[in-house]
């Protein structure tokens, strides 16, 4: 199969299914007659996530010393985490001879996830003078390890957790919300007076900026434009209206908008679900001894207005429910989750939900300063996505039948 691929292609990666756990002595062979044949990738797969560092270094290292031909192919590695070991399987694999690390943005993947891109490529960055050895490189190259531009780190792992709708966990490392933060009073004075005492990355180096620009109610679509261009944001000028508009619809709630508002509000309003189902209107009605009540107003793909309310545990459930009646549209809610973009009772709250259809899922995300219009939006976007997809498939059979 190697050799009919490479019929196609000059470039073929090979990959045995759950190399950690293979003997190293078949493996070997498997390997050489896969680059006989024509891979020029080996690819080593911690399939299960089962291998500790020290092990999977060594196998790495027993790939180059046994392996005729190895010189030939690069070596990759492919890695879950399970065990929660997958990054530091990676950088051993790195130090043994690996060139090519398959990974994930934000850690997404089967099961636990995988080796998470932004790690390995700080671990690297941060690490330069420890792994410039084991490159080949002098210890104080400044050269880097990766051809990464770590200024887009924080926004792709922004953009992938909106589109995917699995959020980063506060504490994640690189790029969760907390992880430039610093509570401790010792560690907040040490950072006051040299930021190195302790922080070993610049936040800036991931993409994250400070300040430079205090937005409010008052403040122009220059200003706002000028901001994002800052953020790194080229916007249409259909996108930058519609962000604009949502962004005095945040100001009149806010005091001051922060670079991490702005990001909240641009991603909700250009990266829409199709706009079939428009929400107009929700209201709720819920207290310790009352039945929590939602109206809820959406206007169909026809123009249609529909009207619904529905009563239930809580004011999003109750939201959901009146939702559901009016799209009439079969799902199952698999996750619901709130999260603060900023501190403070004003902050805006960002609301992804994913929703199951037979074996598929859909995912919605929105921002609002109210977690009621923020949740109700969201699960409207999921289900403009589902509805359209079921819109799709309607055409494809009908073209079927057609033809």
């Amino acid at each position: 199969m190697v050799a009919y691929a490479k019929s196609f292609t000059n470039d073929v990666e090979f990959s045995p299914e759950d190399a950690g756990r293979s003997e190293p002595e078949f493996l070997y062979q498997v390997l050489e007659r896969a680059i006989a044949a024509g891979a020029t990738t080996v690819n080593i797969p911690d399939t299960v996530g089962y291998t500790t560092p020290s092990e999977f270094g060594a196998l790495i290292k027993g790939i180059k010393e046994n392996v005729p031909n190895i010189d030939q192919a690069i070596i990759s590695v492919h890695g879950h985490n399970d065990l929660g070991l997958a990054v530091a399987n990676f950088l051993e694999a790195v130090k043994n001879g690996a060139r090519q690390l398959e990974c994930t943005i934000n850690g997404i993947g089967e099961r636990a996830g995988n080796a998470a891109l932004e790690e390995l490529v700080m671990g690297l960055h941060v690490r330069r003078q420890y792994f410039n050895p084991f490159l080949g490189r002098p210890i104080d190259s400044e050269e880097p390890l990766t051809n990464i531009d770590t200024k887009q780190i924080y926004k792709t792992s922004r953009l992938v957790s909106n589109l995917t709708g699995m959020l980063v966990q506060p504490n994640k490392a690189i790029v969760g919300t907390n992880a430039f933060a610093h509570e401790s009073g010792i560690h907040q004075d040490g950072v006051l007076k040299n930021k190195l005492t302790y922080e070993i990355m610049d936040a800036q180096l991931v993409g994250l900026t400070e300040n430079q620009i205090v937005l409010g109610k008052h403040s122009g679509r220059n200003a706002f434009r000028t901001r994002l261009k800052e953020l790194g944001y080229e916007l249409t000028e259909t996108d930058l209206n519609k962000a604009f508009v949502k962004f005095k619809e945040v100001a009149d709630k806010k005091k001051e908008i922060s670079d991490w508002d702005l990001e909240a509000i641009v991603h909700d309003e250009i990266q829409q679900a199709p706009d079939l189902f428009r929400l107009e209107l929700v209201q709720v009605s819920c207290g310790s001894n009352a039945r929590p009540t939602a109206t809820v107003t959406l206007r169909t793909p026809e123009g249609e207005e529909l009207i619904d309310a529905a009563i239930g545990t809580g004011p999003v459930d109750a939201v959901y429910k009146a939702i559901n009646r009016v799209v009439n549209v079969p799902n199952q809610l698999i996750e619901f989750s709130v999260q603060s973009v900023t501190a403070g009772i004003d902050a805006i709250g960002e609301v992804t939900i994913r929703l199951k259809y037979q074996d598929r899922v859909f995912s919605g995300h929105a921002a609002n300063t109210d977690i009621i219009v923020a949740s109700a939006q969201a699960y409207v976007n999921a289900l403009n996505r589902l509805y359209a997809s079921l819109q799709n498939q309607q055409q494809q059979q009908q073209v079927v039948v057609n033809s």
